[in-house]
């Protein structure tokens, strides 16, 4: 068996670690904390926004964002953004010092703020080549998670900051 991304890409998984003989999810217990983790909060990012569609837009206009398709980082610190805005994020990894978050809760902040300063990626800078053999469609129905596997701990020290704070208007393609 292989790994595996479920709902959005980006997070792997080993096939037979979150899947059992039958193809069907194992039972919560079974699965190592970390896993279980991201599998929960997976159920809360599958269907939300894009970061930076969001960041572009805001709460007012959400209805605008494009849906995520693609996660990376550390559960509760994540970043989320739709095919779209793949190619930003991973620019801004590669080239633009986003590789020293790897692993860090500040990821998150650190690419919301480097999106939000108007940066992008140059036109025509290569994205990730992803394999989809399967729509979550065809996937088994998880277990759902409990209140407490679904909960993040919170970071231990910072401040909250609001990225609209940073008074940057920013083009919307009309």
């Amino acid at each position: 068996m292989g790994k595996v991304s479920i709902g959005l890409r980006g997070w792997r998984f080993d096939e037979e670690v979150v899947f059992d003989d039958d193809g069907e999810f194992r039972e919560r217990e079974e699965i190592p904390k970390p896993d279980r983790q991201r599998l929960a909060r997976l159920s809360i990012l599958v269907n939300a926004p894009c970061n930076a569609c969001w960041l572009i837009h805001g709460e007012e206009d959400k209805e605008r964002c494009e849906v995520a398709a693609v996660v990376y980082g550390e559960p509760g610190h994540e970043v989320i953004v739709c095919a779209e805005h793949e190619a930003d994020f991973l620019y801004w990894f590669r080239e633009e010092g986003g590789a020293d978050y790897a692993g860090e809760e500040a990821m998150q902040r650190a690419f919301h703020e480097w999106f939000a300063d108007g940066e992008r990626a140059p036109a025509g800078y290569g994205g990730m080549e992803h394999v989809d053999t399967a729509s979550i469609e065809d996937l088994p129905a998880p277990s759902v998670p409990t209140g407490e596997e679904r909960a993040i701990d919170p970071p231990e020290e910072g401040r909250r900051v609001d990225i609209r704070e940073f008074g940057r208007e920013y083009p919307t393609g009309e």
